[in-house]
């Protein structure tokens, strides 16, 4: 899960680097492109084409454009923020999960993990500094993406049964992608150079790298115990904006994200707690 989240965050630092010189829009869809050779490529030299079916489009179509949405947002929010500011806002993800669960899927969330959200909302408002003085609405461009991620895990929650991990990749990949290319009517294109083009080939194989190491992660141990691995991507982070471009975090961005890694860990901590008990009456 390390390795993956590194290879996440690198990615990251990949795309605020290419969105200096091109449209956020170009960066997506060449960015896109290469994902896709690697999704179908996978598919058909692995025999495993079958599960690029879809069996429920509607659903499918929701959660991409749900994604192109989180996407865009985040992008942007590297363009215009520090990695590591981005990041830290980013990390609200658990907590806006933990919210959303109880009108959208019915799930029962008790006062423990009720106060776990507020103490998560607090140290978002520190890291978004909403006074006068000191706000500034770029910082909501990551907020946005986390809310878009929280329901594109819900709505992933929905399809688990009936479609595979496969088709909804090639789905969402192809519409984020076909977003990009829909930018060309805004935005001019700019050539790319083979370095660029080099750089666009390693930030596709870090995100395919990503999700393979975290899909096996997952694979081998439980969610209660590689999901707070996610954290490390602040170390990532403060890292690689320091040594690229000379960032670091201010003390409000600091003491947020202390709030909100410490509130997202006790949301975790609480859910494994209700799945044992769970566990325990099904099983007297």
């Amino acid at each position: 899960m390390t390795g993956g989240i590194g290879l996440v965050t690198l990615n990251d630092g990949i795309a605020k680097w290419l969105t200096s010189d091109y449209p956020v829009g170009q960066v997506i869809a060449l960015r896109g492109i290469l994902l896709l050779v690697l999704v179908f490529g996978f598919a058909f030299a692995t025999g495993r084409k079958d599960q690029l079916k879809v069996r429920h489009w509607r659903l499918q179509l929701l959660r991409a454009v749900i994604i192109v949405f989180s996407t865009y947002s985040f992008i942007w929010a590297l363009k215009l923020m520090a990695i590591a500011d981005a990041t830290a806002i980013a990390f609200a993800g658990p907590i806006v999960t933990a919210a959303l669960v109880v009108p959208l899927l019915g799930e029962q969330v008790g006062w423990r993990r009720w106060t776990a959200i507020l103490v998560g909302f607090c140290g978002v408002l520190i890291m978004v500094k909403p006074t006068p003085e000191t706000f500034s609405a770029v910082a909501l461009l990551p907020l946005l993406a986390t809310v878009c991620g929280s329901f594109r895990d819900i709505v992933t929650r929905k399809m688990h049964a009936t479609e595979t991990t496969l088709s909804m990749l090639a789905v969402g990949m192809t519409i984020v992608t076909l977003s990009g290319f829909a930018s060309l009517a805004f935005d001019e294109w700019k050539p790319v150079g083979w370095s660029e083009m080099g750089l666009f080939a390693v930030s596709s194989l870090f995100v395919g790298g990503a999700q393979f190491l975290m899909i096996e992660s997952f694979r081998y141990s439980e969610a209660g115990f590689v999901t707070p691995f996610k954290y490390t991507s602040i170390v990532w982070a403060v890292l690689i904006g320091f040594v690229v471009w000379g960032n670091i975090p201010d003390l409000w961005i600091v003491t947020g994200t202390f709030l909100v890694i410490g509130s997202g860990l006790y949301i975790l901590h609480r859910e494994r707690i209700r799945r044992a008990e769970e566990a325990g009456k099904s099983n007297p």
